[in-house]
């Protein structure tokens, strides 16, 4: 295996943009949910014009189905149709690479038409079918560390993906179960997930989430940037933030996404302890 802190595999997910290696910091971000082409539009625009600032590729990133929420009667998205359709526009008029997930073989064939990033949930990242379906689109797929997963068993997910011939891999943290809500998140994870070869990105947001409840899951925003800054220091080669100009009236994980307005902090911080924390050239 290679060093924890320079993975041998160079992800491209655009011929511009590239992971892992000393290749810019990932962002993924935008907001948990789509709303609409407006609202994305707004969001995308905002983000791109702070990454710009800064040495960070920005890939955005928005759900068209929330098909794991704690209620039956939550919001849970657009549909596959009229979301395909909205990040397809946030692509043509912003130029930037686009991400979402998918829950079904079905799905990441649809999406693969349509995004440079395929996303798995974390609660599906041992569906082989899902996994294989994912690999086969050719697009780079981006597989969540399942809560209760050990960080090396994630060489056997990143195994299926590979095994169609598609090793474009990211292999992303959020957390582990610390009893039936709460999470943690163990920063030894993401050297052992590096080992495997693959680039890998941190989740902030879903990692300081609050896992079900009354009839949403919960969170605390508050520790997104500790976190964020422990991972960066520790060697990620991507950083997973969601975000919204309204938190408080987001359909789904509102307590757990960050203020736009503080996105430009975050994003130089996270850059200023990458450059810290690099390798000193002799």
């Amino acid at each position: 295996m290679e060093s924890a802190q320079q993975p041998a595999h160079i992800v491209e997910v655009t011929p511009q943009v590239k992971v892992g290696g000393n290749n810019p910091l990932l962002l993924i971000a935008g907001p948990c949910q789509i709303e609409s082409l407006e609202h994305c539009l707004q969001i995308g625009e905002f983000l791109k014009k702070v990454c710009a600032k800064y040495p960070v590729n920005l890939v955005f990133k928005s759900s068209y189905d929330k098909a794991n929420r704690t209620s039956i009667s939550t919001k849970r998205g657009l549909g596959i149709d009229e979301g395909l359709r909205v990040l397809e526009e946030v692509r043509r008029k912003l130029g930037v690479p686009v991400l979402t997930d998918v829950h079904s073989p079905e799905q990441a064939s649809a999406a693969g038409e349509v995004v440079d990033i395929i996303q798995t949930p974390a609660f599906l990242c041992r569906q082989t079918d899902l996994l294989i379906a994912a690999g086969k689109t050719g697009k780079t797929v981006n597989v969540k560390k399942g809560q209760f997963l050990a960080p090396d068993d994630m060489q056997h997910v990143a195994k299926k993906v590979a095994s169609t011939g598609n090793h474009k891999v990211l292999l992303c943290e959020r957390g582990a179960c610390f009893g039936y809500r709460d999470l943690v998140v163990d920063m030894r994870n993401l050297p052992i997930m590096r080992q495997t070869g693959y680039p890998v990105v941190f989740d902030a947001t879903h990692s300081v989430q609050s896992m079900g409840g009354a009839s949403q899951s919960g969170g605390d925003r508050r520790f997104i940037l500790p976190l964020l800054r422990a991972a960066v220091a520790v060697g990620v080669d991507g950083i997973f933030i969601e975000c919204h100009d309204r938190p408080e009236t987001a359909p789904s994980d509102g307590a757990s996404m960050l203020p736009l307005h503080e996105m430009e902090a975050v994003i130089a911080t996270a850059c200023r302890i990458r450059d810290a924390a690099a390798p000193q050239k002799a």
